[in-house]
């Protein structure tokens, strides 16, 4: 464990020395090409900020407005019938839009029910295996301008909700129920 730990402490500084040797190397102006990434990132940034912008608003808005409340109730049958725990809704929903507030959440979990309970050890395997489709989708997209997105959003939300399942699974084959 101890060699990992030292391990991690060098990985970046070791990697960041390779780049600026192999630069050298094969005589690449490193400062401009430096300024160039720096530029271009800057504008990719730029360019996505709209998006970001609407996709957090949009999550306050499900929030504070009381929509989450209300699709979490109106699955509630659907999550009983299938044997889905009625807790791990919200935060089922809101990691398709924002990784953040899915962690705001997961906190409101771990007060709730506990980190080493069902639910939060759920909700923790879920978090890994689950991704921010929508969140991904627009920022990824919109940076390299894709339009037609064909059958990206169906086979994301598949994804996710296979990782859904599979944490539950997971979870209550390590830990039991």
């Amino acid at each position: 464990m101890k060699a990992l730990l030292v391990l991690s402490n060098f990985i970046i500084p070791v990697t960041v020395l390779v780049i600026v040797v192999f630069g050298a190397l094969r005589r690449v102006n490193l400062y401009e090409a430096f300024l160039e990434g720096a530029k271009t990132g800057l504008q990719t940034v730029v360019d996505i900020l709209p998006t970001l912008i609407g996709l957090f608003v949009a999550v306050e808005v499900l929030r504070a407005g009381g929509l989450l409340e209300l699709l979490t109730t109106l699955l509630t049958p659907l999550e009983a019938c299938l044997g889905f725990p009625a807790a791990l809704a919200p935060l089922t929903l809101v990691r398709l839009v924002s990784s953040s507030a899915a962690v705001g959440l997961l906190m409101e979990l771990f007060a709730d029910y506990g980190p080493d309970s069902f639910l939060g050890r759920a909700a923790s395997v879920m978090m890994c295996c689950t991704e921010t489709v929508f969140y991904t989708m627009s920022l990824y997209f919109l940076s390299v301008k894709v339009t037609k997105t064909r059958h990206t959003l169906l086979c994301a939300l598949a994804a996710n909700f296979v990782g859904v399942w599979a944490a539950l699974a997971i979870t209550g084959w390590v830990f039991g129920k």
